[in-house]
C-alpha cells in the first residue's frame, strides 16, 4: 500500500520535533555530567550554576559565562544562513540539520579525545562544551524557523505549563478554548517525554561507558535528517 502524500507530510511534522526533543534532552544531560554542570540546551539554566560554582568554589564557570553569548551569536547566524538559503530557493531546514550534525560530531570527537573532564575550566571543557552549545543554538533556531507549529524541542517549562492549562479546561468540560487542544496536548505530551527519555539515557549511558555516551547524538542528528530529507517540501 502506498502512503497518501499528505499523510507522510503529516508523519515527518510530528517525528522530527521528537527526534530532536529526544536529542535535545541526551545533549543537556550528557554535557551537564560530563562538563561540570553546563547545560547546552538550556543554556538559560547556567546563570543557576554558575552562582552554585562562585559559591562552591567548583569549576566551570568560564564555560557557564560564554555559553549565553555563543548561543545568542549561533542563533543569529543560524537565521541568517536559513534567509540567505530561502531567498535562493534551497532546502534550508536540511542544510541547517546538515550544519547541527556537524557540529554534533565535532563534539563528540572533542569529548572521546580529550574527556573525561575534571577541570570544567580548562580549555578542553570549555572548547567542547561551546561546540555542544552552538550545536543546540543551531538546532534551537531551525525549530523556531522551520517548524514554529511544533512544541518546542528543548526547554520543556513552557511546554509541560500548556500541558497543566489544557488538562485543566479539558476538566471543566467541551469549551471554544479547548477546540484543537486535546491533538495539542498529545503532541506537547508526546516531545514531553521524548525529552525525559534522552535526558534518562544520556543519565544511564554516561555512567556505563563516560565520555562514550556522546556517540549517540550524531546518531541521532542523522537520523532527524534522513526524516526530513526523505519529506517533500521545506
Amino acid at each position: 500500500m502506498v502512503a497518501h502524500p499528505m499523510s507522510a507530510e503529516r508523519d515527518w511534522q510530528w517525528i522530527l520535533p521528537l527526534l530532536l526533543s529526544l536529542a535535545a534532552g541526551y545533549v543537556d544531560t550528557a554535557g551537564f555530567l560530563a562538563l561540570q554542570g553546563l547545560f547546552t540546551a538550556h543554556v538559560t539554566g547556567n546563570f543557576v550554576t554558575l552562582g552554585a560554582s562562585l559559591v562552591l568554589g567548583t569549576s566551570g564557570a568560564i564555560a557557564k559565562l560564554l555559553a549565553l553569548p555563543v548561543f545568542c551569536v549561533v542563533v543569529i547566524a543560524s537565521r541568517l544562513l536559513s534567509s540567505a538559503l530561502l531567498r535562493r530557493n534551497l532546502p534550508a531546514l536540511k542544510i541547517v540539520l546538515a550544519v547541527e550534525l556537524t557540529f554534533l560530531v565535532a563534539g563528540t570527537v572533542l569529548a572521546i579525545c580529550f574527556g573525561p573532564f575534571h577541570d570544567g575550566d580548562g580549555a578542553p571543557a570549555v572548547t567542547t562544551g561551546m561546540v555542544l552549545v552552538a550545536a543546540m543554538a543551531i538546532q534551537n533556531a531551525a525549530h523556531r524557523i522551520h517548524l514554529g507549529s511544533a512544541p518546542p524541542s528543548t526547554l520543556m517549562t513552557g511546554t509541560t505549563t500548556q500541558i497543566m492549562i489544557d488538562l485543566a479546561d479539558m476538566l471543566r468540560g467541551p469549551t471554544a478554548q479547548t477546540d484543537g487542544s486535546g491533538q495539542r496536548l498529545t503532541r506537547m505530551s508526546t516531545n514531553v517525554l521524548a525529552f525525559a527519555l534522552g535526558c534518562a539515557a544520556a543519565a544511564l549511558l554516561y555512567a556505563r561507558f563516560g565520555v562514550w555516551c556522546f556517540l549517540v547524538p550524531p546518531v541521532l542528528a542523522a537520523a532527524s535528517l534522513c526524516v526530513r530529507a526523505n519529506a517533500k517540501g521545506d
